[in-house]
């Protein structure tokens, strides 16, 4: 049996416990832990200080963390909230993103930017729902029409985003066609697994079964969820799909089955961000930020470049769109959706590291998008939280406005 080294993966877990208690011993600072959790590894990795490279104990838990990521954020997809009006809007909106996308990709990809402009243009579409939702809940407007309409173009733009990526760039498919078929079939498995779910919760004797053990050592609806993620990243690999689509449509179908988020247990959420958050997602971005070329990043003035000209990209796919929210919103709610849609990292560091390890995108290329994503993070929640406290009241009009 191999020997497995684990100091690597002591300074890593100091990294994860260290960068939270910074920030809440330091509440002024009003900074999302992943930004700091990126920065600490890039400092402790080949970039910096070079204390920590990636080996196996790392990897497995930071595969693991990606996975959990995807999956906590599918878990955060409201389906109630997505019909009617919202999701026309939202729907649309997400249309005219992804064309915006593709036409700035391109145009980048013909001055010299990018090599790949549709990988670039999906990377681009994404919202950072992990991150975006917390703001909305800190300044009360989450519940409100800006509230909705912000959490529904994340969802959509986040399921599309990573539907895309699996179908154009699978690691095994060959041709269009063949693309379709693998992701058809996922898609069908996905939905028996969800039926599947359905028909146990409405069995009595299971269901007594799952009431009696789940609070439990068993915790058995725990390891539940872990297995039904599992079952589909594993799915998802066999087929030649990224791991991150069967994450996501795990935590999607848990989501439907949980509707009412009482139904199989009220505390089952919190007790799987409690297992993603406090144990495996911090590892991923930790790793991230050791993964994180710097040295490519600034090898030259035209590189570094690339910074700005993707945050201005971001800005310019996802704020845009927020226009059609105009009539619903106004000026100002307006100006904040967009600033909220165009806030993006997770994706971007999970499609950033695929496409480096597909050839799609060089290190540079991938360092570019991170720091642009590092950067919305950084300063667009800030500047809408901004605009919400300097100007009227967020439109309050309840969820049922937009359902109908």
């Amino acid at each position: 049996m191999t020997e497995i080294d684990f100091s690597g993966l002591v300074v890593v877990a100091v990294v994860a416990f260290t960068a939270p208690l910074l920030l809440g011993l330091a509440p002024a600072i009003r900074l999302p832990a992943v930004v700091l959790e990126l920065v600490a590894g890039i400092v402790i990795g080949p970039s910096g200080f070079g204390w920590v490279e990636i080996d196996v104990a790392i990897e497995v838990l930071a595969l693991v963390g990606l996975a959990f990521l995807l999956f906590l954020s599918g878990l955060e997809i409201d389906f109630d909230r997505l019909r009617g009006r919202l999701l026309g809007l939202t729907g649309l909106g997400f249309v005219v993103s992804f064309g915006i996308a593709l036409a700035v990709a391109f145009v980048l990809a013909g001055v010299g930017q990018v090599d790949t402009p549709l990988f670039v243009a999906i990377v681009l579409v994404a919202t950072s729902l992990g991150v975006v939702v917390p703001v909305l809940k800190d300044s009360g407007n989450s519940a409100t029409t800006l509230g909705q309409l912000v959490i529904g173009a994340a969802s959509i733009a986040d399921f599309g985003a990573v539907i895309l990526l699996s179908l154009f760039f699978s690691r095994e498919a060959t041709s269009t066609t063949t693309q379709l078929l693998l992701l058809g079939g996922f898609l069908l498995v996905a939905a028996a697994f969800l039926v599947a779910l359905l028909g146990a919760e409405h069995s009595r004797r299971l269901s007594a079964v799952l009431l009696r053990l789940q609070d439990t050592t068993a915790q058995i609806r725990v390891r539940g969820a872990f297995l039904l993620m599992i079952a589909l990243v594993a799915l998802a690999a066999a087929l030649g799909l990224e791991v991150i689509l069967g994450a996501f449509l795990a935590g999607a179908i848990l989501s439907l089955v949980d509707r009412d988020r009482t139904m199989t247990h009220p505390a089952l959420r919190a007790k799987l961000e409690a297992v993603g958050f406090g144990v495996f997602i911090p590892v991923f971005f930790v790793s991230s930020g050791i993964l994180f070329d710097l040295d490519a990043l600034l090898a030259s003035a035209s590189t570094a470049s690339r910074v700005p000209i993707f945050l201005a990209a971001l800005l310019l796919v996802r704020a845009l769109p927020a226009l059609l929210y105009r009539s619903t919103l106004g000026a100002r709610d307006t100006a904040v959706a967009g600033l909220l849609q165009a806030t993006s990292l997770p994706f971007i560091v999970a499609a950033s590291m695929i496409g480096i390890e597909l050839g799609l995108v060089d290190e540079a290329t991938g360092a570019a998008l991170v720091a642009a994503g590092l950067l919305s993070v950084l300063l667009l929640p800030l500047l809408a939280l901004t605009l919400l406290r300097r100007g009227e009241p967020a439109t309050a009009a309840a969820a049922p406005a937009l359902t109908h």
